[in-house]
């Protein structure tokens, strides 16, 4: 449909005081319905750029606002020189142009897809120029946030592979025979997915301390709600303490099943949670009744390395693992960062 510089909006803006013979008929009259259906705006506007008539124009424009105007009337200054510069370039050489504009606005930017084209008369000559406007706001904005979820799941596997690679490196090292290492190998590692679960779980949020003591208990010790008693405040730790303090549960566990408080019927493990320093840390205890074994092999041999280095170190903390008489206790202070009491 071809329109002439007289053609311009009626008061609603959405239709030519002297429209064509296409538009009068029932394929014009669908076609100009069908267009407002689908949020696809058009403009068309003289060889001048002025605005004559608009069809579908997105919020917050109105057609009474831009009929009779040019584009730098209404859009920035930056967009609007963009557009005139596609629209001028249409003009000169009939080619169509096609661009991406992001209008500023109270929540951030909207997003347009556009495409502009020369209208030409029956002899070839331009007449004016159209432009068809589709609002991408919403794609964009989704594509963003994907973008950043990438970004955060590259972030989170590079640490979650550094923390695999410090688990191998400190089980090589204390690990006599290739079979212990792959057993306490694979344990650690069963113990990090267990952790992720909850994590994922969270949409990444991280996870609450009595349900990872739960889980991570659980997977030795069927009993973990009966043998563990809480004491104290239930902190939600963030992913990465939630990893850590899953991996020190783990070891404490382990060592627990075999010769300590789990190990026997009726055996009972304390599991403490204190805010300390004014509420700016936090005091995390595991205290258990253990067995002539532990106390003969001493705390240093039993998964002391990842207890009271790799574990403090990784969220700035420090820790301690003492075992006397017939008490183990391991006391971890979380530092404000790694946890919030809700």
């Amino acid at each position: 449909m071809n329109f002439t510089e007289g053609q311009r909006g009626g008061k609603d803006g959405n239709a030519s005081l002297a429209p064509s013979a296409e538009e009068s008929s029932p394929l014009g009259r669908s076609l100009l319905h069908a267009l407002r259906n689908t949020g696809i705006s058009v403009i068309y506007q003289d060889r001048n750029l002025n605005i004559v008539w608009t069809q579908n124009l997105p919020a917050p424009w109105s057609p009474s606002e831009v009929v009779g105007r040019t584009d730098s009337d209404f859009l920035p200054a930056l967009q609007a020189e963009r557009m005139i510069s596609a629209k001028r370039a249409a003009v000169a050489t009939t080619n169509p142009q096609t661009l991406v504009l992001d209008i500023p606005d109270k929540e951030g930017s909207r997003w347009f897809d556009i495409w502009i084209d020369a209208d030409k008369g029956a002899t070839g000559e331009v007449l004016g120029v159209i432009t068809t406007v589709v609002e991408v706001t919403e794609q964009k904005r989704r594509e963003q946030t994907l973008k950043t979820l990438l970004r955060e799941l590259s972030h989170r596997s590079k640490n979650l592979l550094a923390i695999i690679q410090s688990i191998a490196t400190q089980t090589g090292r204390y690990s006599g025979t290739i079979d212990t290492f792959l057993s306490r190998f694979r344990g650690r590692l069963q113990s990090l997915a267990s952790s992720q679960d909850l994590i994922t779980s969270s949409n990444w949020r991280g996870a609450d301390l009595r349900e990872l003591v739960t889980s991570q208990v659980g997977r030795y010790s069927p009993g973990a709600s009966r043998s563990v008693v809480f004491d104290g405040v239930n902190p939600y730790l963030n992913p990465n303490a939630a990893l850590h303090i899953g991996l020190a549960l783990h070891e404490l566990t382990v060592n627990s099943v075999s010769y300590g408080a789990l190990s026997r019927p009726g055996g009972v493990v304390t599991v403490s949670a204190r805010p300390v320093k004014d509420d700016t840390a936090l005091s995390f205890s595991w205290t258990e009744t253990i067995g002539p074994e532990v106390r003969d092999m001493g705390a240093k041999k039993f998964g002391s390395v990842a207890l009271e280095r790799v574990v403090p170190a990784s969220m700035n903390g420090t820790a301690n693992l003492a075992i006397k008489d017939d008490t183990l206790e391991y006391r971890l202070e979380i530092p404000a960062g790694s946890f919030e009491i809700e």
